[in-house]
């Protein structure tokens, strides 16, 4: 058999897991020395409650997972006999992905006959999520791995995620932007819009100066780069702003004329550590990333 895995920083609730009989891996952040593993210990997050503490000040870290974390997770489908499908946040993003490398060599020697199929999204957050929805109903359909992964190799760049954060002080204090773009979003207001490019890196490509000129940007891209929008799953995704996520949902579903599958998401906690809160971005289908 196939069983299928995901993580928390795919945006994946265990109930939605639960729908598509899915094992999911919590990613951790902390906070003032304390590690939290969304979803491990509880299904009850208060995201709202969450990102008050970011608005508070809090600045969070995260951190990559142990090989022993992924031992754990594989070894018992490999002794069952099963192999192995992951839908996962992008391996250009985390070392994370260097201890799961070392877990599988340990247990290619043990279970020589088992597979892990990886699938890298090349993305966190809402295009991980958009992507995952569309690899699980394949796997949901009875699709086998090797039909799936060949999906993956040419639909997982068909995807695009463009976003903007409200103040850029939590990807300076994460790494993920330099000091300077991150004093400028912060001192003078400007947004910049950023992309997960086809490596899996976020990338800015442009500024805006508010949040209204931020939100026409997103929904210009996605009418330039848009391929056959609303035959696909649309997902906004937000850090506890659902006023402008539905805005722009809005926006869209009045485009479409409400022929959309959209849903409305908020990002996890441990993705929301780089981007903090009042963030908004919009995942579809497009020409390219």
């Amino acid at each position: 058999m196939l069983k299928l895995f995901t993580d928390t920083d795919c945006d994946v609730t265990p109930e939605l897991a639960r729908e598509y009989d899915c094992s999911l891996i919590s990613m951790p952040y902390s906070i003032d020395g304390v590690t939290t593993y969304p979803y491990r210990d509880g299904e009850a997050i208060d995201l709202h409650a969450f990102y008050d503490r970011l608005r508070g000040g809090v600045l969070p870290n995260t951190s990559a997972l142990s090989e022993q974390t992924y031992l754990d997770a594989f070894e018992p489908c490999f002794a069952a006999g099963d192999d192995v499908l992951y839908v996962h946040f992008s391996r250009a993003m985390t070392a994370t992905f260097d201890s799961m490398d070392r877990a599988m060599d340990l247990l290619r020697q043990k279970y020589p006959g088992r597979k892990l199929y990886e699938i890298d999204t090349k993305g966190i957050t809402t295009i991980s999520y958009t992507i995952f929805r569309a690899a699980a109903d394949l796997y949901k359909a009875g699709k086998s791995a090797e039909e799936i992964v060949e999906w993956a190799k040419t639909e997982v760049d068909h995807y695009a995620m463009y976003f903007f954060a409200d103040d850029l002080k939590f990807f300076r204090h994460s790494g993920r932007v330099s000091a300077l773009a991150g004093t400028m979003g912060t001192l003078i207001g400007i947004r910049p819009i950023i992309y997960m490019n086809a490596e899996g890196r976020m990338v800015s490509v442009g500024k805006e100066k508010g949040r209204v000129k931020a939100m026409q940007r997103l929904l210009s891209t996605v009418d330039e780069l848009g391929d056959d929008v609303a035959a696909h799953r649309v997902v906004i995704g937000h850090t506890d702003c659902m006023d402008l996520a539905q805005e722009l949902a809005d926006t869209l579903q009045a485009k479409y004329g409400g022929r959309l599958d959209l849903e409305i998401r908020t990002v996890n906690p441990t993705a929301g550590s780089h981007c903090g809160p009042n963030g908004v971005g919009v995942c579809f289908h497009a020409k390219r990333r």
